[in-house]
This record gives C-alpha cells, structure tokens and sequence, in this order.
C-alpha cells in the first residue's frame, strides 16, 4: 500500500507540474508601453527574447533612432534593406492599394511639418493653419513613387520620407506573439502601446478580455473604458483623434493626416476599432478608418474577410453614438 501511496503522489506531483504557469512582463519601448501575458507550464522568462526583437525593430524602422534603416534611407544613404523593413514596406503598400492612397507611407515630410514627427521643416517653422508648406510638400507624397529594387529602396525624388508609425507597432505585436509561438507558448496577449494581439484562452476556457477606451476632451484626461471585447485568434487595434492632436492658433488638429489633402482629417469620427487576423492589420484599416471617415472606411471593412469595426463619432445633436459592424455584436 505504501507504495501505491507514493506512486499517486509522484502522479499528483507530475500533473501540477505540468500546469501552465501565469507569466507577465511589461516595459518601455518604442515611446510607449508593452505588456504581455502568457501561460507556460515551464515558467519561462522570455524578456531577452522580447529585448531582442524590440532591438531589432528599433535598428529598422524607428524613426527616433537615428541609425535605424528607415532614418538612413530618408537620409538617401546606400543601405540594405532587412525583412522588417521589407516587411512593414509591403504592408504598407498593400494599404496604400486598397485605400486608394488614404493610407500612405511616404506622408513622413507632412507628419514633420504638421508637428507630429520629429525633425522641424527645413527652416524650423510648422504647418499654421492657413496651411503654410502643404502644397510644395504634398508633392512628395505618393506611395507609387517608392519601390524596392536589389534589396534598396527607390524614390522618385529623394526628398521623400517614409513613415511606418501607423503600422510599427502592430507589425511588433505580430511579432512577439510569433516568438512566443515559436516557444511552444498556445496561449497569450501582446500589448504594443495599445495594438493587441491574443492567441488562445485562458486555463479556465474563458476569452481574453480587451477594452475600447471612451473619446477624452484631452490628451491627459482619464482613461475611461466604453466597451469591452471578447478576444480570440485575433489583433485589436484602436485609433483615435481625442489624444493625439496639435494646436495651432487655438485651433486642434489631428494626428490623422489625409495625404491625398495634405491637411489633418476633419471629420465627426472620433475613433474607430478594428479586429483583424493580425495586430498589423488591424493597425493599418483603424489608420485607413480615421482618416476617410465612418461611411467610407465600412466600404472597405466590410469587404474584407474576418474583419470587423466599431465607431465611435458625434452625431449631429452633438452626443457619443457608435456603430458597429454585425460580427462585431457576438464579441
């Protein structure tokens, strides 16, 4: 009997050990936050591998490092391109395409201008509101004036700059969520500065949990959740004009810029979510949304397969109303 005792026990011992552990690591990176969730049964800490792959995203297409691939191609230097580069080139070409060039990744000279970027205008002014600058540069904004060649980026006038922002950090979730896949890890959430990815459940069999922040007056305000989202096998993304503005001569604009216009987007949409197949996709169609507005960004969302939306704009009495599309309901 005694034996039997310790057998079960040895058993007992083996099926706890193989219980995945709750593992979370959270940081700074690319000027905002990560958090990631993940169930392991080996209890694994994998922030050397997430460092890594922050590290590498940085050295290609950060636009703050100043060694990064994407600085040194604005700067027209001879470089070789590497596949995040490629990677987040494509992507946004393919968003450039079905957008109708609402999406653009050469609006880098009108983001600096406007004051959302990083480097002054040539003679240090920005943007006013009468619109300063926006017509010599809108001339240097056209997604079909870029392309890959040899593993170096062509431009059909050096002066181009491109802008990977709207897609970077959804491209970085995709990424840690395939590192941890590439671990053995089934189950887990990424969070890049607000572009999510969740893969999996929980142990218990429940979804992951992701809310959608309610429009603030400011940039500071308090973060107040409006709904929240049942999320499996999918990125979540949300974009919105409420915190991210400028103001010139007591006048906000937003941070979504029309390149086909060259000025920031006005319009009765305050934010819009997107669940996709991949955090980069997502990213991408929330950036196509805001800038071209809820009527005209639903013809395209809803021609997509898996790809769902949820609004929220002001209606014409001034009040918070939402849509959304019907497969975002069930969620």
């Amino acid at each position: 009997m005694r034996k039997y005792g310790i057998a079960l026990l040895l058993l007992v011992a083996a099926a706890c050990a193989r219980q995945p552990q709750k593992m979370h690591l959270e940081g700074l990176v690319q000027g905002s936050y990560y958090a990631v969730t993940y169930y392991d049964e080996q209890g694994r800490d994998f922030k050397k591998g997430f460092d890594s792959i922050f590290h590498a995203i940085d050295m290609s297409v950060n636009l703050w490092v100043d060694s990064s691939i994407i600085c040194k191609v604005n700067r027209n230097e001879d470089v070789i391109l590497d596949d995040i580069f490629i990677d987040n080139f494509n992507i946004a070409q393919q968003a450039a395409e079905l957008s109708g060039g609402s999406f653009d990744p050469t609006i880098g000279p009108l983001v600096e201008a406007w004051g959302f970027g990083k480097r002054e205008t040539e003679n240090g002014e920005r943007i006013t509101e009468n619109g300063k600058w926006v017509d010599s540069l809108r001339g240097l904004v056209d997604y079909r004036k870029v392309w890959i060649e040899d593993g170096r980026l062509m431009k059909g006038n050096p002066a181009m700059h491109l802008d990977f922002n709207a897609i970077a950090q959804g491209y970085t979730t995709d990424l840690i969520g395939a590192y941890l896949e590439s671990k053995g890890v089934e189950n887990y959430i990424v969070d890049v500065g607000g572009e999510v990815y969740a893969r999996g459940c929980k142990p218990d069999g429940s979804s992951w949990i992701v809310g959608i922040e309610k429009p603030s007056a400011d940039w500071d305000s308090e973060r107040v959740v409006q709904q929240r989202v049942e999320l499996r096998d999918k990125g979540i993304v949300t974009s919105g004009s409420y915190r991210k503005y400028v103001e010139r001569d007591g006048k906000r604009f937003s941070h979504s810029i029309d390149p086909t216009t060259g000025y920031p987007v006005e319009h009765s949409l305050l934010s819009a979510t997107v669940i996709a197949e991949t955090a980069v996709w997502a990213d991408a169609l929330a950036s196509i949304c805001m800038v071209m507005g809820m009527e005209k960004s639903l013809e395209i969302i809803n021609g997509l397969d898996g790809v769902e939306a949820y609004y929220i704009f002001v209606n014409d009495q001034g009040a918070l109303e939402t849509y959304s599309t019907a497969g975002f309901h069930p969620l």
